[in-house]
């Protein structure tokens, strides 16, 4: 799949999703495996290994994996998975997440998105920037692009995959990381409309 399947569904109009574990506190739950998925995921040339996962509901899986050397509290790139297995189709979660972060807008000035769409496979690609400060008054600067697919989840119920990567940067390197981005953001939504979606097997 390439982007030129997706067209424009919304413009840059507010935000999507609040990125998880954004300025969050250590995780306190391990690296387990939920989706029945390897413990390395390869994208764009790089491999990222599975460094925290949890199963926030009994319908809700989210697992996360970073590059070699980098950490859930403080990382430059992760690609995330997650999997709602009843009760959510792509629309429904793309609407409530944009509602949650059209919220943010109000504290957050740098809240931005853009949302791609494919009619013929259903799936929607949303990219988005967001900011804030750690406890410590400095400055991060997230920009993410998510990419949902239908899922066939419990009992042919109605889910959703969720494919994204997030990168990241902190104090003075903000100002180059968001020159950098006008010309990286399209390759990296280039590649992840590419990525060949994980076969997720949800754990009971």
């Amino acid at each position: 799949m390439r982007r030129r399947d997706f067209t424009t569904l919304l413009g840059s109009i507010g935000l999507l999703f609040i990125a998880p574990g954004f300025l969050s506190v250590a995780r306190s739950q391990g690296a387990i495996d939920r989706l029945s998925l390897p413990a390395s995921i390869d994208f764009n040339g790089e491999s990222y290994r599975l460094s925290w996962s949890a199963r926030p509901t009994p319908d809700y899986y989210k697992q996360e994996y970073l590059p070699p050397g980098q950490t859930n509290e403080r990382f430059q790139r992760m690609v995330l998975i997650e999997a709602i297995v009843r009760g959510r189709g792509v629309n429904d979660a793309v609407t409530a997440q944009i509602d949650k972060l059209n919220k943010r807008k109000a504290t957050d000035p740098t809240v931005n998105f853009g949302v791609l769409k494919n009619p013929k496979t259903e799936e929607a690609i949303l990219d988005f920037i967001l900011s804030a400060r750690d406890p410590k008054g400095e400055e991060i600067v997230e920009w993410s692009a998510y990419r949902y697919a239908p899922l066939k989840g419990k009992g042919g119920a109605s889910g959703v995959l969720l494919f994204g990567i997030s990168h990241r940067a902190y104090g003075n390197e903000t100002g180059s990381f968001l020159r950098a981005l006008k010309s990286a953001r399209s390759a990296d939504i280039n590649a992840l409309a590419a990525q060949p979606l994980p076969a997720v097997r949800p754990m009971e």
